[in-house]
Formats: C-alpha cells, sequence, structure tokens
C-alpha cells in the first residue's frame, strides 16, 4: 500500500526543504510547487491527501487554491501557512474552505498534529461512519431540517475551522457540537463543554487557563485549565455571549496564538483545540451595543451553524417523545394516550427539545399506570403562528381526589448568624443558601425547571448546572 501523498506550495526553498524533510521522516510521499501554476498542474495529475500552501505566492495568492481544491477536489484537505500575526488572513482562508492553518515561524509538532488529523479523514473507515451519521446521531429527527443540519454537521466536521451555533435555548446545541466533535479528526480526544455565564467573573482566568501552585491564595496544587482539558480535541464556549469584556481580550489572544499562560507562570504553553461557541442571543447585535469585541466575533464566527427551533419541526415529535420517554422510563416503560401528540403538535414550544423532556418528564408524575393523558401535560396553550390556542385539559370532578402535588425534599436553612459572627466554612454555607433558594422555587413551580429559572432570574442551564453540583435531583412520581 502506497504512503499518503502531500503537495507542498511555498516559493521559499529553505521552507519547502524544511517541510519536505519533515513531512518524508513522517512517512508521507511530497510533491513540491513554487507557484500556483506548477500547483494546479500538478493537482490535474494526481491526487493528494492533503495541499499545504503559502498564502502568499509569486503568481497569485494561496487563497485562490483553496477556493478551486475546496470547489473541484472536495475530498482533499487544504492548509494554509500564514505569516505570524496574520490571524484575519487565516479566517479568511477558513471561510474560503481550508481545512486549517500554520503560523509562521513553522513549529514542527504542530505542524505533525494538523497533518495526522488531516489525514483521518482520508482514512477508509472515516467514510462509512459519517454515511451513517443519520442513523446514530444524537440528533432525533427525519425532517427536512434535521436532515440538511445532517448534512451540513458532516461537511463541517472534516474541516479545523471555529463554529459559531445559534439557535434558541434549549434546541440542542450542545448536542450539535458534540456531533461535530464525533463525527471529526479529534473524535478520539476530549470534548469540553464550558458554560461560560455560570463561572463567577473572578474565577474565569483560572478557569479557563489553569494556575501554577502558590499563584493565589488557596492554590494549593497546579491545576490545568478549559485549554489544557481540551488539548487535541474539542472546546465548546456556550452562552458565550455572557463573558465579560476583560475575559473576551484573554480568550482572544489565546486562539490566536494557541498558547495559554497559567496564573503564576511566566511562560506560555502551547494549546491544540478546536473552538465550537454557542449563544443563544444574536451576537452581532451584541457586537453593535458593545458589549462584544468584534475581534473575537470575527474569530469565533468563521462558520455559521443554526439550530431550527421545535416548532419548526414538529413531525420530529413522534420520534422525540418516544426517545425521551425511553430514556426517563425506559424502553415500554410509558406510553401516550389519545390525543397526547395533537396536544403537543398544538403547542408553541419557547424552550424547545428541552422543554419537551420538562413537559414529558412532568407528565410522568402524574401518569396512572404509566400511561400519560393529555391532561397529564398541564400545556397552558400557546399559539402556533395562526394556529388555534389549545383548549385547557378537562376540569377535575368536584368529588375527585385532587391531583397530587409533587414535593422535593426540604433543604435544612442554613444557620442563623449573629451580627458579628462568621460562617466556619464559607463555601459550605453559601451553598446551603443557595440549596435552599433553589429548592423552595423549584417546590413552587411542581419542579418545572423552566418556570423556576425564570423566577431565579437564570439560565435553565444555569439552573441545571446548579442543581447538578448541589446534588438536587427531580422527585419520584
Amino acid at each position: 500500500m502506497s504512503s499518503p501523498r502531500i503537495l507542498v506550495v511555498d516559493d521559499e526553498p529553505d521552507l519547502r526543504e524544511l517541510l519536505e524533510i519533515t513531512l518524508l521522516k513522517m512517512g508521507l510521499d511530497v510533491d513540491s510547487a513554487a507557484t500556483v501554476r506548477e500547483a494546479r498542474t500538478l493537482l490535474g495529475q494526481k491526487s493528494f491527501a492533503l495541499v499545504l500552501t503559502d498564502m502568499r505566492l509569486p503568481d497569485g495568492l494561496g487563497l485562490e487554491l483553496v477556493r478551486e481544491v475546496a470547489a473541484n477536489h472536495k475530498s482533499t484537505p487544504i492548509a494554509v501557512i500564514t505569516a505570524y500575526g496574520s490571524a484575519e488572513n487565516a479566517v479568511v482562508a477558513l471561510k474560503a474552505g481550508a481545512f486549517d492553518y500554520v503560523s509562521k515561524p513553522v513549529v514542527l509538532d504542530d505542524l505533525r498534529a494538523m497533518v495526522r488529523a488531516a489525514l483521518k479523514l482520508s482514512e477508509p473507515a472515516a467514510a462509512p461512519a459519517a454515511s451513517q451519521a443519520g442513523e446514530t446521531s444524537r440528533l432525533i429527527g427525519q425532517s427536512p431540517a434535521m436532515q440538511a443540519l445532517r448534512a451540513q454537521i458532516a461537511r463541517l466536521a472534516r474541516s479545523q475551522a471555529p463554529i459559531a451555533i445559534n439557535g434558541e435555548s434549549g434546541s440542542g446545541k450542545e448536542l450539535a457540537a458534540r456531533e461535530i466533535h464525533a463525527q471529526g479528526a479529534r473524535a478520539g480526544k476530549p470534548f469540553v463543554a464550558v458554560n461560560c455565564g455560570a463561572i463567577p467573573e473572578a474565577l474565569m482566568e483560572a478557569e479557563f487557563f489553569g494556575y501554577r501552585k502558590g499563584a493565589f491564595t488557596g492554590a494549593n496544587d497546579e491545576r490545568d485549565g478549559f485549554f489544557q482539558a481540551a488539548n487535541g480535541g474539542t472546546l465548546m464556549l456556550d452562552e458565550v455571549a455572557d463573558l465579560p469584556l476583560a475575559m473576551q481580550v484573554k480568550l482572544l489572544r489565546a486562539i490566536q496564538e494557541r498558547r495559554v499562560r497559567k496564573i503564576g507562570a511566566t511562560v506560555e504553553e502551547p494549546v491544540d483545540v478546536r473552538i465550537i461557541s454557542a449563544t443563544h442571543k444574536d451576537l452581532a447585535k451584541c457586537v453593535e451595543n458593545g458589549s462584544f469585541r468584534q475581534d473575537l466575533f470575527y474569530r469565533l464566527n468563521v462558520i455559521e451553524l443554526t439550530l431550527p427551533p421545535l416548532r419548526e419541526r414538529l413531525d420530529d415529535l413522534p420520534l422525540l417523545v418516544d426517545a425521551i420517554l425511553a430514556r426517563l422510563a425506559g424502553p415500554g416503560g410509558a406510553r401516550l394516550g389519545p390525543g397526547v401528540l395533537e396536544a403537543l403538535r398544538g403547542y408553541a414550544f419557547p424552550g424547545n427539545v428541552r422543554e419537551l423532556e420538562n413537559v414529558l418528564e412532568r407528565a410522568l408524575a402524574f401518569a396512572d399506570d404509566g400511561v400519560i393523558e393529555a391532561g397529564d401535560l398541564l400545556l397552558k396553550g400557546a399559539k402556533l403562528g395562526d394556529a388555534a390556542v389549545v383548549p385547557p385539559p378537562p376540569q377535575t370532578p368536584v368529588s375527585a381526589a385532587p391531583e397530587p402535588k409533587l414535593e422535593l425534599e426540604q433543604a435544612a436553612p442554613p444557620p442563623q448568624l449573629a451580627d458579628d459572627a462568621l460562617p466556619s466554612n464559607l463555601p459550605d454555607y453559601l451553598s446551603q443558601v443557595e440549596r435552599d433558594i433553589i429548592l423552595r422555587a423549584l417546590n413552587q413551580t411542581q419542579f418545572n425547571r423552566t418556570q423556576a429559572a425564570s423566577l431565579l432570574g437564570i439560565s435553565v442551564r444555569q439552573l441545571r448546572y446548579q442543581m447538578q453540583k448541589l446534588d438536587i435531583h427531580a422527585p419520584e412520581p
């Protein structure tokens, strides 16, 4: 079996020779070209597993090659070599279809890592995995919108370009990010999802970049940050619009330079991560009103992926309901009574799939013998476009027993402190306070997490994060 063949396009003889030697030592075959014209000739004669081109050539721009390879050689990834500090050129190349980029002076370890990632896309095993994506996808549904979304994800998975996922809350942005990671060359490496809105501002730098032992009070050991934890894999920045401006500056540098410095360290360390960001806000408007940096927006928004809301793919409801109930109650553990699907189809689902899960979880608590009736959904009724308002569920007869009320465990309220007293353990005391408040909100809303989050003035995702941290679970029906 012949070795994969790489095409190197660069007009600097010394750099071209360095690249050739490095690739040959990796066991690869190499062809070289000094101009765009020579590269086009070789592309017409041979097939390549990767094209590596400089951005500036004597008879044209590497960007021309990027567009031609992306259009005419779709199975061949192409990477670019950019001058130091030319992040804008790298972004333009990625938007044009480049797989990835390396900066001058070329760091050989970074080059080798990029080449290995590109070669994984050419492996025979990669094609069947992509073709079966619809069968094993985390994104459930066979509507035209979902089929188009999965096809787009399959294309995006072949690139290393940053992706900005847009979509309403609860529409599955993290699932889409995990799908991109699973189908890409980084599938065997870590996927780290970070909720930017749930991290206290004072801890952000330490959480993202890590810290050295003794860097500050309480830093008893050295610790890696999110970037180091995701090294070689994918870092998802969820609710990225919630980042404070000071952190946006530091994040931009880390993304551009692909290096981070731990708090208390004197040198930077290289990191290799693919960035996927997500938000339910309009980042372009955030840039206009000054709450989000334009240069960071430009860096993150290389490729956009928009998720359809549930109300635009109601044909997927039966599949989604079956999957959610199978997860909540086990296969065959719950079934729908007459009129339930029709009632769900008439609801607008402002909270999308997450709200559907919440509705079904609550309905299971009220269901008799695992059969969910329309009245168990407790839908208030909402207009979907010009559709009629869903009628409320039938009223319970006066003589009937009242519906059971879900009661969560009651948290022990934190002990009262005298005016001059201090808690012996501040983190534990604050956790008690937070747990008590969250349990009260959940009790008031019958464990409707969407309503509880609204009462507390936080997002549902933040509430889920806090519930997991504080070990708060759904009540048994």
